[in-house]
């Protein structure tokens, strides 16, 4: 992938975030006030707000999960900064009755997945190589523009790439038989943890549940292909990486309804030759009203998402003309 033009559109969404909600520095060292959500025998969630990265939230919208084992604890995402990574360890280690923590996952490179990684012991910290890549190329970029949107939620947060490179399998840790999955689409490496012995799936951002997706780096056909994956396992609760958990397939059906939306419309657009300002303004269908930032959203996947779409259209015939 190349990491610099990946940056750059991210940079962008991010900006465009950042100047919605820009105020002045705080100098207040702040607090995520976090609590866990049981969800299963031994299972737990710390649920983020559908919103936009604000000061207000302190970046605090991913879903982060904690898995209590008899061998002790895996952690399912750190957190947008090393603040939230202090608080959500405390948090665990309340929970847990102080159990050692065996297993870190950052699911992709997105910073709101890896940014509380300083919190936790390095060996503790696993990601897919493809993810290693991603934070140690753009690590520095990504936390520096969550700089610029959080403020001093993110004192004192540096990047801190995992060593351990995690692959596909199965394990039993703990009295839990773990279903580790490697797929694709929202990035080019996304990591969920299926808990056979709970029902509970760890989908990460390839499931946003009444969340619009988000596309910075995504592939809408290995995604949609990933979502197909992921419902033929057997689960009972649903972990998304953005929006409230659910008992059934719901968010997995609106992700994937929304995403052939998308690519339906910008391919549509682009035949038609459309400019971006054109595609900025077409309708949203009123069938995902109940999607948090739909237009804003909508907005940034064109940015991120039809450029490509457009070029393809406009590319010369390979027929020779005699």
């Amino acid at each position: 992938m190349n990491w610099r033009a990946a940056w750059a559109g991210l940079a962008l969404l991010a900006m465009t975030v950042g100047r919605a909600h820009a105020e002045p520095p705080d100098p207040v060292r702040r607090d995520y006030h976090l609590t866990a959500r049981q969800i299963a025998d031994s299972s737990y969630v710390v649920e983020g707000s559908t919103e936009d990265f604000s000061r207000a939230n302190g970046g605090l919208m991913v879903n982060s999960a904690f898995i209590v084992t008899d061998e002790g604890v895996i952690v399912l995402d750190t957190g947008p900064s090393r603040l939230f990574g202090e608080q959500f360890h405390a948090l665990i280690d309340r929970t847990s009755g102080g159990k050692p923590i065996v297993q870190v996952i950052n699911s992709h490179l997105h910073p709101d997945h890896f940014l509380g990684n300083q919190a936790f012991a390095p060996e503790t910290l696993t990601a897919t190589s493809e993810t290693i890549a991603g934070i140690s190329a753009a690590g520095e970029d990504f936390t520096t523009n969550m700089y610029r949107l959080l403020g001093n939620w993110m004192l004192d947060t540096e990047p801190v790439v995992p060593k351990t490179v995690l692959q596909a399998h199965t394990a039993v840790v703990g009295g839990h038989r773990l279903h580790y999955l490697t797929l694709a689409g929202h990035s080019d490496s996304d990591v969920a943890l299926f808990d056979e012995t709970t029902g509970v799936l760890y989908a990460a951002d390839l499931v946003f549940h009444d969340r619009t997706p988000t596309t910075p780096h995504a592939d809408i056909a290995p995604w949609l292909a990933a979502l197909e994956a992921l419902e033929a396992l057997k689960f009972k609760v649903v972990v998304p990486g953005h929006g409230p958990v659910a008992q059934d397939a719901g968010p997995l059906h609106q992700t994937a309804d929304w995403l052939r939306w998308l690519d339906g419309t910008l391919r549509q657009a682009a035949r038609q030759g459309l400019s971006e300002a054109e595609v900025f303004r077409l309708p949203i269908p009123e069938r995902f009203a109940a999607l948090s930032l739909t237009r804003a959203e909508f907005e940034r996947s064109v940015v991120h998402l039809y450029p490509a779409l457009l070029r393809g259209q406009l590319q010369p015939s390979a027929t020779k003309v005699e």
